[in-house]
């Protein structure tokens, strides 16, 4: 799976979305299914409308999301798009060297989509997978640079 988009917050009352884009908004295709993880597996929606709203950003309407307290359930939810995408070295980080700072934490061995959270997995350990916390991603390096929050790697 690849990373589309984040909702970032309810948009009217008919449940409407903000949509963080992870990419232009041309790269999504109408007529593919959308999906977003609820208790570990991935749920398809589909896109009843998608307009862009300002810069990275879209206004979109979801299949099965009718109202305001369903759009806010979803609030925070990633949506991952399914396709040929899914095999491009890099999109998920596996193989990358992962760095506090300049402390080397070690390699990613895989991707965990806990539901809200997604997660890296290095060398044993879940490590949070968030915007705020990226630095800088040297895709030609294959290293990732992370500023976490102080005690989260003392455990």
């Amino acid at each position: 799976m690849l990373a589309a988009a984040k909702v970032l917050k309810s948009y009217g009352i008919d449940g409407g979305v903000l949509l963080g884009l992870k990419n232009s908004i041309e790269e999504i295709n109408l007529k593919e299914p959308v999906y977003i993880y609820f208790d570990g597996l991935p749920v398809p929606f589909f896109f009843e409308s998608l307009s862009p709203k300002g810069a990275g950003k879209a206004l979109a309407h979801l299949s099965g999301v009718d109202s305001l307290e369903d759009a806010e359930e979803i609030v925070g939810q990633t949506l991952w798009l399914e396709g040929a995408d899914d095999s491009e070295e890099g999109d998920d980080f596996t193989g990358w060297e992962v760095f506090d700072g300049s402390r080397s934490i070690g390699v990613v061995d895989g991707i965990e989509p806990i539901p809200g959270n997604l997660c890296l997995l290095v060398e044993g350990r879940l490590i949070p997978l968030h915007e705020d916390f990226i630095v800088e991603a040297d895709p030609e390096g294959r290293k990732l640079y992370l500023n976490l929050p102080e005690g989260l790697l003392d455990l």
